[in-house]
């Protein structure tokens, strides 16, 4: 049975592998955009996310403590002249294992990022994705999100 809990140290050669799983996704996607393979993150920059209390790193493992995937999440409050106050967490990044997809990783991955949310006092969970990314978009939209705003381009 796949558990999911808060990443720590130890998490950080798999999620470095996972990070270049989904870098590779774009790179085929926006070649124009990202460069592949690469990782956003060094193993010392993860040091520190998986430190702060703002920036909660969660993994999925099967029974031998192996990660499977990743959720990367901020949370961000926003408020002001404008905007109502509340308080958002931003999913920075979900990533299922090229080879545990399809086995409800990603979906127990969004919901323990619901329930930590709701668990803070949440107002929303947010996150963005790529249109080149057409498998993610769908697991997203048939998880129940739905769009809030959108990106536009021109490519000059």
């Amino acid at each position: 049975m796949n558990s999911v809990r808060r990443a720590g140290a130890r998490d950080i050669p798999a999620i470095l592998d996972l990070l270049v799983q989904v870098d590779m996704v774009h790179h085929n996607g926006r070649p124009d955009l990202f460069k592949g393979p690469a990782t956003k993150y060094s193993a010392e920059e993860l040091e520190r996310i998986l430190a702060d209390e703002e920036t909660p790193v969660f993994v999925c493992t099967d029974e031998q403590d192996r990660v499977l995937g990743h959720g990367f999440c901020m949370i961000q409050h926003s408020g002001g002249q404008l905007m109502q106050e509340h308080t958002t967490v931003y999913i920075d990044d979900i990533c299922v294992d090229e080879a545990a997809r399809g086995q409800g990783v990603g979906r127990a991955l969004y919901e323990y990022i619901l329930a930590f949310a709701r668990e803070k006092g949440a107002y929303n969970v947010t996150l963005n994705v790529w249109t080149c990314n057409p498998g993610a978009m769908a697991f997203y939209e048939k998880l129940g999100l739905t769009p809030y705003k959108v990106g536009m381009e021109k490519i000059l």
